[in-house]
Formats: structure tokens, C-alpha cells, sequence
């Protein structure tokens, strides 16, 4: 596993920027103002660089929701016990869930992947089966996950992502289903980031002050206790992370090895591409994300990184329901840019010279 490891890692190359001219005088030939489409201009563009396409395609969308549990629920840091996770894993399944709503509105195709949730399902519609183990282990006592488990889930989430560009997508996105997956998150951000634990834990799934203080405790331990684990990206996604998290890494790997654009969701799926980041710089190139949370400290990673999303709803769902909401915007934009009529083929007279 750890040369295909490397291997995906040596594939992924930076974005065709010799390209990027082009892309721009096109987007500046286009019947409107130069600029005057905003972000869109700046999200088409950066579309373009990721395909090293001058003609982008995109109409087949894809999210994978990853679904696992987190032994450090049992320090009681979430609202609702580990049950609800294979019971949300359930509703996906039924159509019921949000990010069904959204991805059927987006025209969006959804997989719901199990990679460590603590319940055997059996075969049912739409369920990918990719479990490593019936959830991690507690971090706040020892590592989540051993290397070689982190290994297999990260090459799990890769493999879906090469296997979707294989049948044709144009475009991914990441989403996540587990209970008390905020904590591992927070603590990747406060290693992987230098983030300090008290700035970036939020109250998850609504939890009051009291459990607040306790979840931040509880992250704090689990940094202490993993602390000689945590010398590299790899070894603290697997000290302080969990299943699902890896398997975005690895998906998020895999798309930018093919060229394929992702779009990340929230706050859980922020730590699986900051994991990535840490791994591959050049996966940066790939990456659109979705939204600002409003789980707190998540506007301080996405400012860490230097990031730019792409709304702001106070969303803090997680599922992948801002990235499908993202998804739209993204198409949108390549639309104006494949689409849109320029100023030298419809005859239109551009601005006056001063």
C-alpha cells in the first residue's frame, strides 16, 4: 500500500498555468465589462487551469458522503450518541437526508460510502461498502487509527475519485456523516495549523458551555497523548483523525492526480483537505471551497490557508450540502465562460478608449 501511496502522490502535478493568458483574454473578450462578473470570472478561471482546458467540460457531478464513527464519542463531546450515525447513513440511503434534497436540486449524483461506521448493513441501493473497522479508536487515549488502517482508508477515498473520473465526472465533492467527527477535526487543525485548540472548538452538534469546556479538554488530551505520533501529516491524520476524514484526503488526492476539480464541504471535510495540503501542496490547484462554516474556527483555518469560499449561509450540516450548493455556482461559471457570446464574434463595440 505504501507504494501506491507514493505512486498517487508522484502523479499529481500543479495546474497548467502556460495557459492561463488565453483563459484570461477570453474571459475579457466576453460581452460584458471586464471584471464586472466577479467572482465568477475568478472561479471560471481557476476551473480552466485545473482541466488545462481552454474548451472546459462540465455536466456529470459527483459527491461522495463518508460515513464513520469515532471512538472519542464516548468522552461524551457531541449532542446526540453514535447511533445516529448508521441511522443518518440510513435516511441518505431513503432519500431523506439534506444533501439528497440538495444533490437532486444540483443535479448532482451522490454516494454514500461506508468506511467505519460502527453497524453492518448488508447489502443495500447506493451504499458503497469501503469499511476499514467498526469506527476508530478513542484519541483522547491513544492514536484513532494505525498507519497501515489510515493507509487503506485514504487509498479508499482515492480510488472512488479515479474511478469517478474513469466514468466521465466532471466535477467532485466531498461530504462526511459521523457523529463527533468535529473533535478529530479540531485537533488536526490545531496540529496541522499551529491553531490554538480554545480558538477553533465549536459547539458541533449543540452542545451547551459546560460540554464546551469538556470538548476542549478532551481535544487538548488527545493532542498530548499523540504527541510523539504527530512529527508528519500522515502520522497525525492517523493519531488524531478518522475514517471518513482519511478517505476525503485520499479522495481529494486522487482527483487532483486525473485534473479533476473538488469541492470540499465544511469543516470536517476542511480537515481532510488541509491533511491533503500537508501531503501534496499542488492538490491547492484542484481545490474549491464551498463555504464558511459557522461551526467556530472554521473562518480561522480557511484564513490560514489563504482560502477564498465561495458562500456564506451560516451552514454547519456537514453531508456535503455546501458543496452541492457550491457545485451550482462553479457550473454557472463555466457556463458564462464556454457559453457567453465575445465582443469579436458578436460585433458588440466594447468599452470607449479614453
Amino acid at each position: 500500500m505504501q507504494a501506491k501511496f507514493e505512486e498517487l502522490l508522484g502523479r499529481i502535478q500543479p495546474a497548467n498555468r502556460s495557459i492561463t493568458a488565453a483563459a484570461v483574454a477570453h474571459l475579457d473578450d466576453l460581452t460584458k465589462p471586464q471584471g464586472s462578473l466577479g467572482r465568477l470570472e475568478e472561479i471560471a478561471l481557476k476551473y480552466v487551469l485545473a482541466t488545462s482546458s481552454l474548451t472546459p467540460l462540465l455536466s456529470k457531478k459527483k459527491i461522495c458522503c463518508f460515513a464513520a464513527d469515532h471512538g472519542v464519542a464516548a468522552e461524551g463531546v457531541s449532542a446526540f450518541p453514535p447511533e445516529v450515525t448508521p441511522q443518518m447513513v440510513y435516511n441518505m440511503l431513503s432519500g431523506g437526508a439534506a444533501i439528497n434534497v440538495l444533490t437532486r436540486h444540483a443535479g448532482v449524483d451522490l454516494d454514500v460510502v461506508d468506511m467505519g461506521v460502527n453497524h453492518e448493513f448488508g447489502e443495500l441501493p447506493g451504499l458503497v461498502k469501503r469499511k476499514v473497522r467498526l469506527g476508530s479508536g478513542n484519541m483522547a487515549v491513544g492514536p484513532a487509527m494505525s498507519e497501515n488502517d489510515t493507509l487503506q482508508a485514504l487509498l479508499a477515498g482515492a480510488e472512488l475519485a479515479i474511478g469517478a473520473a474513469a466514468a466521465g465526472y466532471h466535477l467532485l465533492g466531498t461530504g462526511e456523516m459521523g457523529i463527533a467527527n468535529t473533535t478529530p477535526a479540531t485537533a488536526l487543525y490545531a496540529v496541522l495549523l499551529t491553531i490554538p485548540v480554545e480558538q477553533i472548538t465549536g459547539r458541533g452538534t449543540g452542545i451547551d458551555d459546560e460540554r464546551l469546556l469538556h470538548k476542549i479538554s478532551v481535544i487538548k488530551r488527545a493532542v498530548e497523548v499523540n504527541a510523539e505520533r504527530c512529527t508528519s501529516p500522515f502520522g497525525t491524520l492517523a493519531a488524531l483523525g478518522g475514517y471518513e476524514i482519511a478517505a476525503i484526503t485520499g479522495f481529494i488526492l486522487g482527483a487532483a492526480s486525473c485534473k479533476i476539480p473538488v469541492v470540499v464541504d465544511g469543516f470536517i471535510s476542511s480537515a481532510g483537505a488541509v491533511a491533503a495540503l500537508e501531503l501534496c501542496p499542488a492538490v491547492d490547484d484542484y481545490l474549491f471551497f464551498s463555504h464558511i462554516s459557522s461551526e467556530q474556527g472554521h473562518r480561522a483555518v480557511i484564513e490560514k490557508l489563504g482560502a477564498r469560499p465561495i458562500l456564506d449561509l451560516d451552514l454547519r450540516l456537514g453531508e456535503g450540502t455546501g458543496a452541492a450548493l457550491a457545485m451550482q455556482l462553479i457550473e454557472g461559471a463555466v457556463k458564462i465562460y464556454n457559453e457567453m457570446a465575445t465582443f469579436s464574434a458578436a460585433k458588440v463595440s466594447e468599452k470607449s478608449a479614453e
